[in-house]
C-alpha cells in the first residue's frame, strides 16, 4: 500500500548491502514540519490474505457486513464511539424489486460467442455508438461518462468475461465501512482505485417513489433519474456521451409527464442494501454516478453503479455527489428542510439540500 505522506529533506545517504547481496543506497529522511498528520499509522501491512488479519484492524466491530455474500469480506471499523450498524439493517447482493413495480421484459441480445471483441457487429455496441464503453484495463474500466452504458445482457451469447459486462462482476476492491468524527459512518478503500474503475452498484429494495413519500428518517433513498439528468430536468447536470440515434429507437418510450417532478422509480436502501448505502456526498465527489442497461431497455428502472472518477488513493473516502437541489427537500410538516454538509472541501455548499 502506498500513501502520500508530505514533504522530506534528505539529511543523510550510504550505501549498504542488500537482503540478496546487492548494492542498495539507503536515505535518512526528516519530515518538514507544518504538514498535516501522519496516516501512516492507519495502514496494515500484511502479506498474507487480508481476511485472515481482519482482527488486527484497530476499532474492528465487524469482520464482514456483508456475511460472505461478497468474494471480498468487507470490515467495519469505529475508533470514536460506541456507535454499531443498525440491527434492523440487512446486507443484499443485488437489487430486489417490490411487487408494485412491473418489471420490463427482457431485451433482445448479441449473438457473439465468448467475448463480444467486434464492435462493428456486435449489437450491444452498436447501442453504446458502435464502440465499447470500457476499456480492457484493470478488470475493465469506463473510458467516459454517458447519457447510459449498455452492457450485454441475460439473452446474449457472451460469457460472464466479456468486457460489455464489466459492472456486473461485484466489488473487486477491499473496502471499508468506517466512523468518522462528523459524518456518521462512510466508506474507503484499502486498495488503490484506477479511473473508469466500477467500485459497486447502489443496491436495495427497487420501488415506486409515491410509496416511500410517507417514509420520514429514511436517508437511504436513491432516485433513479437517468431519464430526468439526460433531459436536464430541474437543473440536473447532464452526462457526456449523448445516447446514439440507435440507442433512443430501442429505449422504452416515457410518457412526458415523468419529466415533471420526483422520480418514478427509486431505490430504498434503508432497512436492505449493500455497502454503497454508507458512501458519503461530497462537493468534490471521487466517484461518478453511471446509469447503466442491460436486462432491459427502460430507464426508468436502469441500474445505478459508482465508477471512480480520478485515481483514488489507498485509505481516501469513497464519496458521490448526492446531487440534490437546494429547497428541494420538504419536510412532513410542509416545510423545506435544510441539512448541513460537512464534506470539508474547498468548494463546499455548506448544505447538503
Amino acid at each position: 500500500v502506498y500513501t502520500y505522506d508530505g514533504l522530506y529533506k534528505v539529511v543523510d545517504t550510504w550505501a549498504d548491502e542488500g537482503q540478496r547481496g546487492h548494492l542498495v543506497y539507503k536515505y535518512h529522511l526528516k519530515r518538514m514540519e507544518g504538514q498535516p498528520k501522519l496516516t501512516t499509522n492507519q495502514v496494515q501491512f500484511v502479506r498474507a490474505c487480508p481476511t485472515q488479519n481482519l482482527p488486527e484492524l484497530p476499532g474492528l466491530i465487524c469482520r464482514d457486513i456483508s456475511n460472505g455474500q461478497e468474494a471480498i469480506c468487507i470490515p467495519v471499523t469505529n475508533l470514536f464511539d460506541d456507535a454499531l450498524i443498525d440491527e434492523g439493517f440487512t446486507y443484499i447482493k443485488t437489487v430486489e424489486v417490490a411487487q408494485s413495480v412491473n418489471f420490463p421484459p427482457t431485451a433482445a441480445g448479441c449473438v457473439c460467442k465468448g467475448n463480444c471483441t467486434n464492435p462493428k457487429t456486435c449489437a450491444c455496441a452498436k447501442l453504446n455508438g458502435s464502440d465499447f464503453p470500457y476499456v480492457r484495463r484493470d478488470g475493465g474500466r469506463l473510458v467516459k461518462a454517458k447519457d447510459v452504458v449498455f452492457e450485454c445482457g441475460p439473452s446474449c451469447n457472451c460469457g460472464p468475461s466479456c468486457l460489455n459486462r464489466t459492472s456486473q462482476r461485484g466489488i473487486k476492491y477491499h473496502l471499508e465501512v468506517y466512523r468518522t468524527t462528523d459524518k456518521g459512518w462512510a466508506v474507503r478503500s484499502r486498495d488503490f482505485i484506477p479511473s473508469g474503475a466500477p467500485v459497486c452498484e447502489y443496491v436495495g429494495l427497487l420501488r415506486r417513489s409515491d410509496e416511500v413519500d410517507n417514509i420520514s428518517g429514511n436517508d437511504y433513498i436513491f432516485e433513479i433519474d437517468c431519464w430526468h439528468t439526460m433531459n436536464e430536468i430541474e437543473g440536473r447536470e447532464r452526462r457526456f456521451g449523448n445516447v446514439p440515434l440507435s440507442a433512443a429507437n430501442v429505449l422504452l418510450k416515457i410518457d412526458d409527464k415523468t419529466l415533471d417532478g420526483t422520480p418514478e422509480f427509486c431505490i430504498d436502501a434503508g432497512s436492505r442494501g449493500n455497502v454503497a448505502r454508507f458512501i458519503n456526498h461530497s462537493c468534490e465527489p471521487n466517484l461518478f454516478v453511471q446509469c447503466i442497461l442491460s436486462a432491459h431497455h427502460d430507464l426508468r428502472l436502469a441500474r445505478v453503479v459508482l465508477f471512480a472518477a480520478e485515481n483514488i488513493s489507498p485509505l481516501q473516502e469513497l464519496t458521490y455527489d448526492y446531487g440534490y437541489a437546494l429547497g428541494s427537500v420538504i419536510g412532513p410538516d410542509g416545510k423545506v428542510k435544510a441539512l448541513p454538509c460537512f464534506c470539508g472541501t474547498a468548494d463546499c455548499r455548506k448544505r447538503l439540500y
